[in-house]
């Protein structure tokens, strides 16, 4: 079976990678980017199936970024996900794919959803608004998997991780996600011979962490026995409070100064955790504990420093 996975450089790409190469074989898994095929453009996307021909599309590629690139490029956001999803869609229904693994985010889910948050709270209400652009687009893969399903045959497996963290994260300055964004800020903190950090929020609020390669690991299920256009999230299903999770990486780190919580700053959404009742039923977990997890990426981090920032001090 020939598989193909788009955004293969990507974080969770780089997870997937080897996965799929064990399982299937490296020769039988293409990993493609943006550097081979350009998919906001129609002949590349055609191109890329005619020379590839696979059976299975495992896809990936999404234009993404932090908070602060969506308040400033909304519609770019928008835009170029729904190109890539529509566009991918099309030409694998036309070459007679036979599977396709679509990821959306969680932040599709709506601000106002309740935690734990399972499957059936995803059209209820109006996602974010400050990513709202890429929610909404991401979220239109759910409603091409089942059109591609009832027209063409197009078997489509939706999955919904929560918030994946690990080796190959995006450590940048202005864009990084909390996981990375703290091992940054202490690390360099420890560097710096600085005795105190500071941490926005109060540390209060809960989030639901999943290591990315416990979400790698699942892709083989969804490929060869998930038959079913309900999306499925994939987490851990475990509250840590930010607060919680600043210690713990301050001690991984070995970070010994004080953390100052600038209360002035938002917290955002205060409890966010995915439910994980339809994952579980399938025989699935994420089961890698925070710790390990966090073992891993600090220790791949503090390997990469040079290569996984942006040259920037955070």
């Amino acid at each position: 079976m020939k598989v193909l996975l788009t955004g293969a450089t990507g974080f969770l790409g780089r997870h997937t990678l080897p996965v799929l190469q064990e399982r299937y074989g490296a020769g039988n898994v293409i990993g493609v980017s943006s550097s081979d095929y350009d998919l906001m453009e129609p002949a590349a996307v055609a191109r890329m199936f005619a020379d590839i021909r696979p059976e299975v599309v495992v896809h990936y590629a999404a234009y993404s970024g932090g908070i602060g690139a969506n308040r400033t490029y909304p519609a770019d956001f928008y835009f170029r996900n729904t190109i890539l999803t529509a566009l991918t869609f099309e030409a694998a229904a036309r070459h007679d794919v036979k599977k396709l693994v679509y990821p959306m985010g969680g932040c599709s889910y709506p601000s106002t959803a309740t935690s734990p948050i399972d499957e059936e709270q995803l059209w209820k209400g109006y996602p974010q608004k400050e990513s709202a652009g890429y929610s909404t687009a991401k979220m239109m893969g759910t409603v091409a998997g089942r059109s591609y399903r009832d027209q063409y045959g197009l078997k489509t497996s939706v999955i919904i991780p929560g918030n994946l963290y690990g080796e190959y994260d995006n450590f940048n300055t202005l864009d990084s996600h909390v996981v990375p964004a703290f091992i940054r800020r202490y690390y360099e903190a420890k560097l710096d011979g600085a005795d105190r950090v500071v941490m926005w929020g109060t540390g209060t609020p809960e989030r639901d962490f999943v290591y990315a390669g416990d979400v790698a690991r699942t892709i083989p299920y969804f490929i060869e026995e998930y038959d079913s256009p309900e999306p499925v999230n994939i987490s851990s299903g475990t509250r840590v409070a930010i607060r919680e999770l600043a210690e713990i990486i301050r001690e991984m780190t070995g970070f010994s100064g004080e953390i100052d919580w600038d209360t002035s700053k938002p917290d955002g959404q205060m409890v966010k955790i995915f439910a994980t009742d339809r994952l579980k039923s399938l025989g699935l977990s994420c089961d890698t504990p925070i710790r390990d997890g966090l073992e891993r990426t600090i220790n791949w981090f503090a390997k990469n420093y040079d290569g996984a920032t942006d040259g920037l001090r955070l």
